[in-house]
């Protein structure tokens, strides 16, 4: 037995379109999850909607439940919360995370979706993946008490980890970003802002996600001696040249890499990536994040408003896409 449902599939780079699709019923420990929310992640989504996974790349930054093959024609998307139609009996009727794509409905194992708590609103609840990804940099690179932080690139990423440090005691967290609209955002979570001109320096650990060569460039800058740069970036097929030739060296400086397809080193051990994940859906029980999201739009708008983001609209800092009944 199968079900008609709609799912959103980047047609070509630049391009994508709304497609009918059958689904299938769930299997034993699988179960159906019904959309109620799923988000847009900015940064890396924009790089798969252009296009612009390098080749090499394109097994390692396949999303979970993602179809198709990049460049183009796939399915994409990882911030998803609905409600569970059908599965075991302890999960049907719970409101739950998954790292689904964009589409009406979802058949997954059971084993891949985190209740989502009475206490976080559902909506609020499609941060998940990027409040995961935001903690995975703070077990790689540790904010400790008391500690002076800096975050380069006041995105989704950049602003949730600014969040979960500012939670630290005793810190003093400071969001960068050349859009001087965005400190409205960091004062919503607790944080300083500056543009470029006025970050500080002499900071204990720097966090850089902006997307930029630029601004790893200036995080360095900011770090004092002996001190690390997480670097969160992704930059898909963007070079990036950065100048050694100064302080690097003589200040004995670091560049980490941090990426969530890894629990950080500091946990491997002792937490699994399901463990983590429900951690960051617990970590929602903050109403700050609130301020992250943008009003909600309907699923059929989804093709327009990637294109529109690819084009430069940075209106939304996280795009809430919502699934009705009429959708």
């Amino acid at each position: 037995m199968t079900t008609d449902e709609r799912a959103f599939w980047i047609r070509e780079p630049g391009a994508g379109e709304i497609r009918s699709e059958a689904m299938r019923e769930p299997g034993a420990d699988e179960v159906r999850v019904r959309t109620r929310f799923s988000a847009i992640s900015r940064g890396t989504e924009l790089l798969v909607f252009q296009g612009r996974v390098p080749e090499s790349e394109r097994t390692r930054m396949r999303a979970p439940f993602q179809e198709g093959d990049f460049p183009a024609p796939v399915k994409y998307g990882y911030l998803n919360v609905g409600t569970v139609e059908a599965g075991p009996a302890e999960l049907r009727g719970r409101t739950v995370f998954s790292l689904a794509p964009h589409q009406t409905a979802s058949v997954l194992p059971a084993s891949a979706v985190v209740p989502v708590p009475a206490s976080v609103p559902a909506r609020r609840a499609v941060l998940a993946g990027i409040v995961e990804t935001a903690l995975n940099a703070l077990w790689d690179v540790p904010a400790l008490v008391g500690d002076r932080i800096t975050i380069v690139g006041g995105g989704l990423v950049g602003a949730c980890i600014a969040r979960l440090a500012v939670r630290q005691p005793g810190t003093t967290v400071t969001v960068v970003d050349t859009d001087p609209s965005r400190a409205a955002m960091a004062a919503g979570l607790g944080a300083r802002f500056a543009t470029p001109d006025g970050a500080p320096d002499g900071q204990d650990v720097v966090y850089h996600a902006s997307g930029s060569g630029d601004g790893l460039g200036l995080a360095l800058t900011l770090v004092r001696t002996e001190g690390t740069v997480a670097d969160l970036s992704w930059y898909g097929d963007t070079p990036v040249t950065l100048r050694l030739g100064g302080a690097f060296h003589s200040q004995r400086l670091t560049i980490r890499s941090s990426q969530v397809g890894t629990v950080g080193a500091a946990r491997r051990d002792h937490r699994t990536r399901h463990e983590r994940l429900a951690l960051a859906v617990e970590l929602l029980e903050d109403p700050a994040f609130e301020v992250l999201l943008a009003e909600s739009r309907p699923f059929r708008d989804l093709p327009h408003l990637l294109a529109a983001m690819a084009g430069g609209d940075r209106a939304a800092l996280c795009q809430v896409i919502e699934y009705g009944e009429a959708e």
